[in-house]
């Protein structure tokens, strides 16, 4: 049922997203050539310019999407919502004059690319929060409302609850629950499950949901023809959702329901390809482009210290095979083979190893550079979980659970994890569930935000040393 309104959403936000574009475009038009209050020279008429504004919808969809705009609304702050927004005006912008360089459309006005902006913006917000004034009101006069029953009670029902909560604008209303044991939260106790049927008929339920703790799955058999002999709806939410990927699943063999435990988007043929081809083009693309950079580095790393220009190191990678790993060295080069001497030590804050121009490349991550070379033979991925010495691997994966899924994929120069912060010497726990929420969602889209934030926040960390 949530997936269902959440597409409606969906649909209905993309909706007004493409009138707002045509409406803004054709505002900011008649200020421009109608309404006296700037100068202009000859143009073209607004009809010559439709169908080139037609094609500025999908990209303006495409952006809120990248942006994550369409994706459930938690409580966004007025900040944070107008920061994605002005993300979103943007991208759209360079989508959108990317496709007139394309098309060689080189005289569409850029003040009215300028007002569009602003217009475009306005709008936007303005629909967000009339949208969520409106289905406030709806409530207060008790429509848009859908009441719920949730009966047994788990952590699983516990999670499901704090989530519904988050997610007010769906106007669900949780009735109560009916449970052998009180929770002790604010959801009303509506009595043990003996008194289940009772309440189907005392209140007008829409839909029940049944978090039944795993003791007591036998009784499952008689909730729901309890709900299906008055006609409501049931959702079965499973006490064991600590053992399922975020996304299961479901698949089906001889006219049994099966569960995928660890279904990951990359083990699709069509999506690996996809992310493969992306690898080879934009790290194709790095090395030729970047190569000035690559050489003054070079340089620099010869004069800063004697030894060799790059460090190459083991590393485990996808399906647990191990690769070397190349950076640009960093540190005072030590006569031992493959650099092995520092395999089970952590970089530590002013390291005497760390030469001075080593230190900046560490700040600014340009140590990182060679790290494409694996991405075009296939070692590893732009973006993906971040690989780690096999020292450390044997480590993790008995004190970290869930640590050696991260190997499902190839390993990546950035991640989700990175651009939340989770890098160098932090929790190795938080870095795997940020890992973790990747590899079971991934997206090409997913992939582009990620791009986006490690540039326009910079490669440098504060907790890179």
């Amino acid at each position: 049922m949530f997936r269902t309104y959440q597409v409606l959403w969906n649909r209905i936000y993309q909706l007004l997203d493409a009138v707002a574009v045509i409406l803004s475009f054709a505002v900011s038009w008649y200020v421009k050539f109608r309404s006296g209050l700037l100068p202009f020279s000859s143009h073209e008429s607004f009809a010559h310019y439709f169908p080139i504004i037609l094609a500025a919808v999908p990209a303006f969809l495409c952006a809120n999407w990248m942006l994550g705009l369409y994706k459930p609304m938690r409580s966004r702050s007025f900040w944070t919502l107008a920061s994605a927004l002005t993300r979103s005006l943007i991208l759209g912008l360079l989508l959108f004059m990317s496709f007139l360089y394309f098309i060689h459309v080189s005289q569409f006005p850029r003040t009215v690319l300028a007002l569009f902006g602003v217009f475009y913006t306005f709008l936007s917000y303005a629909k967000h929060v009339g949208i969520a004034f409106a289905l406030r009101m709806l409530r207060r006069h008790g429509m848009n409302r859908k009441f719920v029953v949730i009966v047994g009670w788990s952590a699983a029902a516990q999670r499901f609850l704090e989530n519904l909560e988050a997610n007010p604008w769906f106007g669900y209303h949780v009735l109560g629950y009916c449970g052998d044991v009180e929770a002790g939260i604010h959801a009303p106790h509506l009595g043990d499950l003996s008194k289940f049927p009772e309440v189907l008929q005392a209140y007008l339920v829409d839909y029940v949901l049944i978090c039944l703790p795993r003791g007591e799955v036998s009784r499952m058999p008689q909730v729901l023809s309890y709900c299906e002999s008055v006609g409501v709806q049931s959702l079965i939410v499973p006490d064991y959702f600590d053992l399922l990927p975020s996304q299961p699943r479901f698949e089906n063999f001889a006219g049994m329901p099966l569960i995928d435990t660890r279904y990951v988007p990359l083990d699709d043929a069509v999506n690996a390809f996809f992310k493969r081809t992306f690898d080879i083009l934009f790290s194709l693309s790095v090395l030729i482009l970047l190569s000035p950079i690559f050489l003054g580095i070079s340089i620099g790393v010869k004069f800063s210290s004697p030894g060799p220009v790059l460090f190459r190191q083991e590393r485990a990678g996808r399906n647990r095979r191990l690769f070397t790993m190349y950076k640009f060295r960093t540190m005072v080069h030590l006569d031992t083979p493959n650099d092995k001497s520092s395999d089970e030590n952590w970089t530590v804050p002013n390291d005497p190893r760390c030469t001075g121009f080593g230190a900046f490349l560490r700040k600014t991550s340009l140590d990182e550079l060679p790290q494409f070379w694996n991405v075009l033979i296939g070692d590893m991925s732009v973006i993906g979980p971040r690989p780690e010495r096999p020292y450390f691997v044997e480590q993790f994966r008995e004190a970290i659970p869930r640590y050696m899924v991260k190997h499902r994929v190839r390993p990546g120069i950035t991640g989700w994890a990175q651009i939340h912060g989770w890098r160098g010497d932090t929790s190795i726990a938080k870095r795997i569930d940020y890992d973790l929420q990747y590899i079971e969602n991934w997206t090409f889209g997913m992939d582009l935000r990620i791009i986006a934030r490690t540039v326009l926040s910079g490669f440098g960390h504060k907790n890179a040393y």
